[in-house]
């Protein structure tokens, strides 16, 4: 009834099958070595950039002499500097700009973004170029341009994971895979968000969810935003108290969320349309100098404005802003955010964008409050911003795990938030005409 086989038969099976899982071993040790260092180097890299950044706000500003992480916020460095002081620090600010990107540019190997380098693994991030674009935009934040500090990081992480995945053998796919980990972790160690890092490198850089990749981002994020503790100390990054939350904020929340997609919208055309304007001739320094200038001046009487808008969220989040302030303050936080993209400075659009939703905010929940009273202003300020950095940035799970990270908001907050950056997310997608999700 059974055909009886020769002895070679077994052997010739189990010799290959051996070989095979010893080599899938292999291979799985590989990945996660690449993984683990990955994480470490997006640490470390985030890590040494926050301390560049803290170090030349500290003595541009003459604040917290001697201490590089210290309790005294920029806000109040910059409200407490001297009038020369604050003036010469942003203008040198706009003079890096102008002349750093634009020897960098002339001079520097063609610069290889990290959305490339993911789509097409095999055109490296040039080491020097990419180094120097982070550093610039460190110093230039630092001296008060009013974007963001985290596409450095994001961008070292991602060089970073480039070489361990080359230097390794991994296959395309997998270097694909570490390239967008590590851009995550990087933003996962500057900020000390590992959720909001994982989650970006998915549903931002990957486009796509499965558990290979999603095991590889929480590790990758996980140990850059421990990394990062070790020089940077483990505090949330804006100081917020959660509130009980009147019944009729939910309502609030669904129906602000199609406005401040409406918003975001607006202020992803505007932004890109300054950043087209750029030219990389002798337009560069003299607009970063204009637009540095205007910075300068205007921040002798609006403080809030230098930096990447840190300081006005956080006084959306304590109550401490007035409405005319609030209005005020939001037309010309856009002004000076355009005018140093017009002039070619470069840095990220994630806490700007989270300061002018949170201002956007406070407008509404004023409008809100005329028939609906009751409720925190600074609850409506942490949604609004929430839901208006989930439309501008094209990340609603990120954006909202972001802002959770950032505040240590109470879960009470996560059913009007997503509502509310599921209703901007999908204004803005219908007024780009990409129906399709």
């Amino acid at each position: 009834m059974f055909k009886s086989r020769p002895l070679f038969f077994y052997f010739s099976f189990s010799r290959p099958e051996k070989m095979s899982v010893a080599a899938g071993n292999k291979n799985n040790l590989t990945r996660l070595i690449a993984v683990v260092l990955t994480g470490i180097l997006a640490g470390l890299a985030g890590m040494v950039l926050a301390l560049i950044l803290h170090a030349i706000q500290h003595l541009a500003f003459g604040y917290s002499a001697g201490q590089i992480v210290g309790s005294v916020s920029f806000l109040q460095g910059v409200t407490e500097s001297s009038w020369p002081r604050r003036i010469a620090a942003i203008v040198a600010g706009g003079g890096v700009a102008g002349f750093g990107w634009r020897l960098l540019g002339r001079y520097g190997q063609k610069r290889v973004s990290i959305a490339a380098a993911v789509a097409n693994p095999s055109v490296p991030m040039p080491a020097g170029t990419t180094t120097i674009h982070a550093l610039l935009q460190i110093v230039t934040v630092a001296l008060g341009s009013p974007l963001g500090r985290e596409v450095a990081p994001r961008e070292m992480g991602a060089l970073g994971a480039g070489m361990v995945a080359r230097k390794l053998g991994l296959l395309e796919d997998e270097t694909r895979t570490l390239i967008a980990c590590g851009a995550g972790a990087g933003l996962a160690a500057v900020y000390n968000v590992p959720l909001a890092g994982a989650l970006f490198s998915l549903e931002v850089m990957l486009l796509s969810f499965s558990w290979e990749k999603t095991l590889a981002a929480i590790m990758t994020s996980a140990i850059a935003a421990w990394t990062a503790t070790l020089g940077l100390g483990d505090e949330s990054q804006y100081h917020f108290v959660s509130s009980t939350l009147p019944h009729s904020f939910l309502w609030w929340a669904i129906l602000a969320g199609p406005i401040l997609g409406t918003g975001a919208w607006l202020f992803r055309k505007a932004t890109s349309a300054a950043r087209s304007r750029v030219r990389s001739n002798w337009q560069m320094p003299v607009f970063c100098l204009l637009g540095f200038s205007l910075l300068a001046i205007l921040s002798l009487y609006f403080p809030e404005l230098p930096g990447n808008g840190k300081g006005p969220m956080q006084l959306a989040l304590s109550d401490g802003l007035p409405l005319s302030m609030v209005a005020i303050l939001l037309v010309l936080k856009m002004v000076v955010i355009l005018a140093v993209l017009r002039g070619g400075a470069e840095g990220g659009l994630l806490t700007p964008g989270l300061a002018v939703g949170g201002l956007v905010s406070l407008l509404l929940c004023a409008l809100w409050q005329l028939g609906f009273p009751g409720g925190d202003k600074s609850s409506f300020a942490l949604v609004g911003a929430a839901a208006f950095l989930a439309a501008s940035m094209q990340m609603p799970l990120t954006a909202v795990a972001l802002v959770m990270e950032f505040t240590h908001m109470d879960h009470s907050y996560l059913a009007p938030a997503l509502l509310c950056a599921a209703g901007a997310f999908l204004t803005c997608r219908i007024l780009d005409k990409k129906y399709f999700f």
